[in-house]
């Protein structure tokens, strides 16, 4: 799971250095999935996987409670401060804005950490639950009933809320764009319905991003400079990033709990084909036509389920690949996340920088822009393979 980490690290700075200006490593437009759109998920569905392994290490040592909850917080702060830090580069008080991507990872990191910790079940008094019952094999769902009454919880929340909170202006349970789709029937104040609606209330578009990927095709008209309101990173999507760090936490309970890796393996992908039934039924196998379409900027059911359902495969896979036939042994991936936290905010931070890139403009052809992309890649491994020489880790 370290590697599909990794792998993921350098995806996402390739996909910020913009993925060579095709459009598949660029977000979509409103619904429906580009490889740009698999990446942050994955983050957190593997950050829940290493909750209950973190807890289990933790609680063996005999950590003090306190000392625990210290560690979440303080990550948690630094977290939120580092995304901060990042977003506002150039920008003053009045419209610094306050929701992004690490925001949305230490708030699902705290909700997730809180909700695992009380009913944490250490490996040794695992063994011995349901151990005459023939639901033993579910022993990790049913034990941790907790855990599966928060993920629906969650997600019945966020479902109210999108589908039940009347919009100013707008249809109630009303997830589309505005602009010119449906007909122009509604405009920028609609966009995302009640997720955009919540955000403009709670921030004041002045503390909001202006410049969502649904601008360019549906509001052709409106210059650089002007602004439609809605943040991807929003208040109600992070409803759903904590279900998908507690969809992580059950594969993370699935390693911690069955040794043999045909246990692990039949159980992720059963649950790799449950959350892909899911996804099916509720897009209806649709981009557009669907109940609940697969949507990053709303982060809706089905791209949480969807985005899950591949997490659960691709460790599958990488486990086989690394764990059990041993034919790969993870490099040059196997350094990378050493540094996760320093080669993050290091590519926000640098990307416009030489020799990260240099002044070629979006009229230059994608062999131009994949070679200074894949250049800027290469030299952030690079500084990763130093700083893993060194013994130089920046951890938080």
């Amino acid at each position: 799971m370290n590697i599909y980490f990794r792998l993921c690290l350098v995806v996402m700075i390739f996909v910020n250095f913009r993925g060579g200006y095709y459009w598949f490593f660029r977000h979509s437009k409103w619904n429906g999935l580009t490889v740009a759109d698999l990446v942050f998920p994955w983050f957190m569905f593997l950050m829940g996987v290493n909750i209950p392994l973190s807890l289990e290490s933790l609680l063996r040592r005999d950590t003090p409670p306190r000392q625990i909850a210290y560690k979440a917080i303080r990550r948690t702060l630094i977290l939120f401060s580092l995304g901060l830090f990042i977003i506002n580069h150039n920008t003053s008080w009045s419209t610094i804005r306050i929701p992004g991507v690490l925001q949305r990872f230490s708030i699902a990191y705290i909700v997730a950490f809180m909700l695992q910790w009380p009913f944490h079940i250490r490996i040794d008094d695992m063994e011995t639950r349901l151990s005459e019952s023939r639901w033993r094999p579910f022993r990790e769902i049913i034990c941790y009933w907790p855990h599966w009454l928060s993920i629906i919880g969650l997600e019945t929340l966020w479902l109210c809320i999108t589908f039940l909170l009347p919009v100013p202006g707008c249809p109630t349970g009303y997830i589309g764009p505005g602009g010119l789709a449906d007909d122009g029937k509604y405009n920028k104040s609609c966009v995302g319905g009640a997720a955009g609606y919540i955000d403009r209330w709670l921030f004041s578009e002045s503390h909001m991003y202006g410049h969502p990927t649904c601008k360019n095709v549906y509001y052709p008209t409106l210059s650089n400079d002007e602004t439609v309101p809605f943040d991807p990173e929003g208040v109600l999507g992070s409803i759903n990033g904590c279900v998908m760090v507690l969809l992580g936490c059950q594969a993370g309970k699935i390693f911690l709990y069955y040794k043999s890796a045909s246990e692990r393996i039949t159980r992720w992908l059963s649950w790799s084909f449950l959350l892909a039934v899911i996804s099916i039924i509720l897009c209806k196998a649709s981009m557009n036509d669907g109940w609940i379409p697969v949507n990053k900027n709303l982060w809706s059911t089905t791209y949480v389920t969807t985005l899950a359902s591949m997490g659960f495969f691709i460790l599958t896979v990488f486990y086989s690949l690394i764990d059990v036939l041993k034919i790969w042994s993870g490099r040059p991936l196997d350094f990378v996340g050493m540094n996760s936290i320093l080669l993050y905010v290091g590519h926000e931070v640098f990307t416009n920088y030489v020799p990260f890139s240099w002044g070629i403009t979006e009229h230059a052809s994608h062999m131009q822009w994949i070679s200074m992309n894949l250049l800027g890649v290469s030299y952030w491994v690079i500084i990763a393979y130093y700083c893993y020489t060194i013994k130089f880790f920046l951890k938080i």
